[in-house]
């Protein structure tokens, strides 16, 4: 088992310690569909827990590896003495576990990049904007007019919020796909998703002028099951919330394949979901990220007669499932 801590410096300023968000999201990057707290945050000293306890939490969960990344911009002392002693200490005391002390962030043309959008931010550009632009450069730089003209709002969104062009090519629409989605918006229906990353990053301002509401349920599900029926949580919460919900016009599906494929099998048996058989299917966009499975049920989904936006690759992910329907909801907004 392999643990992985984020280490910070800590700050007497309570709402200064957050780099529980940066812990969220690279343990979404590396185990999209996992549960379990594989990545830690820890803190040098004014917050807790210290470095010296998470690493004695770690082991203590049955950590065979721990990963320690120092969340710091330079090597200073900190990074090059305070915090390889503790390591050097855990290493003491528990020398059957394996540590690995990484580089620090560091120079990293990502970090220019970041200044920059805080320098370009400062210069008094407002959000609207700043959004204008980005969507002027990539008209610039990539050529949409072979594109359905239904279709580029949502693949310019798309590649607004990757900074990937390739979505250009790989992203799949059924031919009633745009069609579904804004009758479904429309006409007040629920947006159902598997991650609460998703939830969190669709427009709810622009929903809930049509009545609708977004609806994630892995909250309240756990996995369940024996042996190779055991269901992931986001599997368990599309299924729960499916069978309970009439009021579903869009699955919004950026994390977790088995959801996806759970999805399609529930479609498949409209019957057991609380639909009338003349009810119009909801749009399903799956595009989960990553290297198991992920390519497969957007594969199958591909497949399907009924609406859906997938994409054909390993890439994807909650942030192209939030700017598809987020597209989405503008495009019905402006019509």
């Amino acid at each position: 088992m392999e643990k992985i801590i984020i280490a910070g410096h800590g700050s007497p300023r309570k709402e200064a310690n957050n780099i529980e968000q940066v812990a969220g999201l690279l343990h979404t990057m590396l185990h999209p569909e996992c549960s379990d707290d594989c990545v830690r945050v820890a803190y040098l000293q004014f917050a807790k827990p210290d470095i010296r306890e998470a690493l004695e939490a770690c082991v203590q969960d049955g950590a065979q590896k721990v990963i320690v990344h120092p969340y710091f911009l330079s090597s200073g002392m900190h990074v090059t003495s305070d915090i390889p002693e503790l390591i050097l200490e855990a290493q003491g005391r528990f020398p059957d576990v394996e540590f690995i002390y990484t580089e620090p962030l560091g120079i990293h043309n990502k970090m220019a990049e970041v200044v920059l959008e805080r320098i370009r931010a400062a210069s008094g550009l407002t959000p609207g904007e700043i959004e204008k632009r980005s969507f002027e450069i990539i008209c610039e730089e990539i050529d949409l007019r072979d594109v359905p003209g239904e279709r580029v709002p949502i693949i310019k969104r798309v590649i607004h919020a990757t900074a990937d062009f390739e979505f250009k090519s790989s992203l799949v629409f059924h031919p009633d796909a745009v069609k579904a989605g804004m009758e479904a918006i429309k006409a007040g229906k629920d947006i159902l998703t598997d991650v609460e990353m998703v939830r969190a990053g669709i427009s709810k301002k622009l929903l809930e002028k049509w009545g609708g509401k977004v609806v994630c349920n892995i909250q309240g599900s756990g996995a369940r099951g024996k042996g190779k029926e055991i269901k992931t949580r986001s599997e368990q919460g599309i299924e729960e919330a499916l069978k309970a919900n009439n009021n579903i016009g869009i699955i919004a599906i950026g994390n977790a394949p088995t959801a996806l494929l759970k999805t399609i099998e529930l479609l498949h048996g409209q019957g057991v979901l609380p639909y009338a058989p003349t009810d119009p299917f909801p749009l399903v966009i799956g595009v989960p990220v990553g290297f198991v499975k992920a390519v497969e049920s957007k594969a199958e989904l591909a497949k399907q007669t009924f609406p859906f936006i997938t994409n054909s690759s390993r890439k994807g992910g909650s942030t192209v499932a939030v700017a598809i329907v987020n597209a989405l909801l503008k495009m019905a907004e402006e019509r």
